[in-house]
């Protein structure tokens, strides 16, 4: 097998969109769309290999190590549906009808406005326009952009709402990291969508982008004792940094229980917590979820299975429940 992992990846494309994607699209009178057809294709596939790591090299580590014995089967369970939607394109889907006809106006909008993109990887010529430096660049400023968001969401009640729902698992596991609400994905992932057109990220770097930070993520929420030492913790979000911030009571509570903060919420890079306060290392693996989960704290109910969370996230958001 010749060339480089980006041809392999084109080439898979191809061969799954043609063999699968392209017979059911006509079958289903779906022509008129077959660019985005393709262009959904990738997802995918993309989602197909992250899958295969996430059976095979980071259910390795959960079995190696695990930090407490999983009792709780139909909450991972719930889970895992939640990563199926979204790395088997179903996520992608709905918001490729709803949001992304959105952008696209916007942007044609843009261009007869005379508004360019920023174009980050031609800051420094002869640099950055070596690939592997414009995808680093654009790595750390979606990093950057994802850590400010993540304390937004822990910062606004109506939007702490929403997102409480990630952080009411009890046990954690590798297929915790995409238990969200719907409409915090949906808002979510549209800031970041606008943020890569404003710079000029290339669709095939976005698709990289989003899949090396979702396998991160994936990781970061492992049921695995891991601690990448002083060094390496301080480089890269791990198991054990990441888990303090889902503690009960340390993670999105900051000066006494109830007021929302938290620590430890960089997606990758921790030099984020450390520039701007919130990191925290006590070399322990925390209990998991929120405090009024607990008992002597009114065990409000955060639902269990895919539906029940949604419909009572959406009961959060207007004060309901």
């Amino acid at each position: 097998m010749s060339g480089s992992p980006a041809e392999w990846f084109d080439d898979a494309q191809q061969v799954l969109f043609e063999a699968v994607v392209q017979p059911l699209m006509f079958r289903f009178d779906l022509s008129g769309v077959l660019e985005q057809g393709y262009e959904g294709t990738g997802w995918l596939l993309v989602g197909l290999l992250q899958l295969v790591v996430m059976l095979t090299l980071m259910r390795a580590f959960e079995r190696w190590r695990p930090v407490e014995a999983v009792t709780d089967r139909p909450a991972v369970r719930t889970d895992i549906v939640y990563t199926l939607i979204h790395r088997l394109g179903v996520f992608r889907l709905l918001t490729f009808f709803a949001i992304d006809p959105l952008w696209d106006a916007l942007a044609a909008e843009g261009r007869m406005l005379g508004l360019r993109p920023l174009d980050l990887d031609r800051l420094w010529p002869g640099i950055t326009d070596i690939a592997i430096v414009s995808f680093l660049v654009y790595l750390v400023v979606f990093d950057f952009v994802d850590y400010w968001l993540h304390r937004a969401q822990h910062r606004f009640g109506w939007w702490w709402q929403l997102h409480a729902l990630h952080h009411s698992q009890r046990q954690m596991t590798l297929w915790s990291d995409n238990r969200n609400h719907v409409l915090d994905d949906v808002l979510r992932d549209s800031l970041f969508a606008l943020l890569a057109l404003a710079i000029g990220v290339p669709p095939g770097q976005y698709v990289a982008l989003v899949a090396l930070t979702q396998l991160v993520e994936s990781f970061s929420h492992a049921n695995v004792r891991l601690d990448f030492g002083w060094l390496g913790s301080r480089l890269l979000v791990g198991p054990r940094f990441h888990r303090l911030h889902h503690g009960i009571g340390i993670g999105h509570e900051s000066a006494g229980a109830g007021t929302l903060g938290g620590h430890n919420f960089a997606v990758l890079f921790p030099v984020w917590d450390l520039l701007f306060g919130t990191a925290r290392y006590d070399g322990l693996d925390h209990p998991t979820g929120i405090r009024d989960q607990l008992p002597e704290a009114g065990a409000r109910d955060y639902g269990r299975g895919f539906w029940a969370q949604q419909w009572l996230g959406m009961k959060r958001l207007v004060g309901k429940a």
